[in-house]
């Protein structure tokens, strides 16, 4: 028998930016619905699930008390996963919108190579559906201890094409001590500054007899990160500047429709996105511009969060994920960042919230083979003062950029 749901949880849907939860009773709420293992180092804990395929659900850098990083969907984790007859037809027929700040998906979503679309569909919403593997089934738990968890699942899937897939996905998460956080910043923390800091080993093998060849399909390794979204909430991406063509273009933003000027700046080597939620919209930087970092900061919560991932060198061959038929399916990009909003007039949002993403290169793997991809998520909060040396270094801008770029009606 279900727990009934708290009383502080009573709302319908996400609850707003005004009102989140801390992160002790986020991670109460969750356990009352799933298993949730927890890595812990004095106030800085990250709670995982493995029902929801070892997903990062929320972290905090200031013990239960403190904010809550992860965007959840109380709403869906209460409910449960419903049955595919009650299913049809409602928006989890598409995707169980659980939420969580660090998923593993596999790329690509759209095109003739496209995991998300059954074969002889058209590319739009009414067709799009998530992989049960990557959507409902749960991880099995290999280890677990106070500072890492290992998780592991083994699952077929199928592209646009028809092509069969044999797949072995192995996922490591390990909470950072505070001092390798530094390290990896590049700048000492500040005195007041909180910090929380987990990396992802992220590894996908081939379990099947044939090898995965271009002309018929490639995976990738995609994470994708889901955050509370506010008016004041900006996404920052440094990219490498230059007019060379072989760049390619500073940010495709053509993903649902062009994103507005209002919505989308590039300003000295960054591109600026909004992260309110209230617009759907998708931008992506090419691999030859990426810098390996991104990031978003949130001015009510005083909160900067960034996510780093190693990039491999002098390699260019991305999935693309668009929703249509491709000319270049290997030309797509290296990072993302989504913000939720209606998919169609009249229709609800999936959240909303928005995303932080990134992926590996596309996987050629003959059997046995396999390719990793991983991801460093930082969260830090403190005073703007305090905040500022790590934004400079790693987005390249100061947190009064990040703060003025755009301007939010008082």
């Amino acid at each position: 028998m279900k727990t009934p749901i708290p009383l502080f949880l009573l709302a319908i849907g996400s609850l707003s930016a005004e009102t989140p939860l801390p992160y002790g009773k986020d991670v109460e709420f969750l356990r009352q619905h799933t298993a949730v293992i927890e890595l812990k180092d004095g106030d800085a804990a990250v709670a995982l699930a493995p029902a929801f395929q070892g997903r990062v659900m929320t972290s905090t850098a200031a013990g239960d008390s403190g904010y809550s990083f992860g965007w959840l969907n109380y709403k869906l984790i209460e409910q449960g996963v419903l049955s595919e007859d009650k299913a049809a037809g409602k928006l989890e027929s598409h995707i169980y919108v659980f939420g969580g700040e660090e998923r593993l998906w596999l790329g690509p979503e759209g095109g003739q190579y496209g995991i998300f679309f059954p074969a002889g569909t058209p590319f739009d919403f009414a067709n799009w559906k998530t992989p049960p593997p990557l959507d409902t089934q749960a991880f099995d738990v290999v280890s677990s201890s106070a500072s890492q968890a290992e998780f592991l699942k083994t699952f077929k899937l199928a592209n646009h094409s028809g092509t069969q897939f044999h797949v072995e996905v192995k996922r490591t998460v390990r909470l950072l001590p505070k001092e390798e956080i530094s390290r990896l910043l590049g700048v000492p923390l500040a005195a007041d500054v909180k910090a929380v800091a987990y990396e992802t080993s992220n590894q996908l093998t081939n379990r099947g007899d044939n090898a995965w060849l271009p002309d018929t399909g490639l995976l990738s390794v995609w994470m994708l990160g889901m955050y509370k979204p506010s008016p004041e909430t900006v996404v920052a991406i440094p990219v490498r500047q230059g007019e060379d063509p072989q760049l390619g273009p500073l940010v495709n933003d053509a993903y649902f429709g062009k994103v507005p000027g209002e919505r989308l700046q590039v300003r000295e080597g960054v591109i600026f996105f909004k992260g309110d939620g209230e617009q759907r919209g998708k931008i992506g930087i090419p691999p030859r511009r990426s810098l390996g970092v991104a990031g978003s900061y949130s001015g009510e919560n005083q909160a900067l969060n960034l996510v780093l991932y190693t990039q491999p060198q002098d390699t260019v061959s991305y999935v693309n994920s668009a929703w249509e038929q491709q000319k270049t399916p290997y030309g797509g990009d290296v990072i993302n960042s989504y913000n939720d909003g209606s998919p169609a007039p009249g229709k609800p949002p999936l959240g909303p919230f928005y995303e932080l993403e990134t992926s590996s290169p596309a996987a050629a793997l003959k059997p046995a083979a396999s390719i990793m991809h991983r991801q460093t998520t930082i969260h830090l909060t403190g005073n703007p003062e305090s905040l500022d040396a790590v934004a400079v270094k790693q987005l390249h801008v100061p947190i009064k950029t990040l703060k003025a770029v755009f301007p939010v009606a008082k």
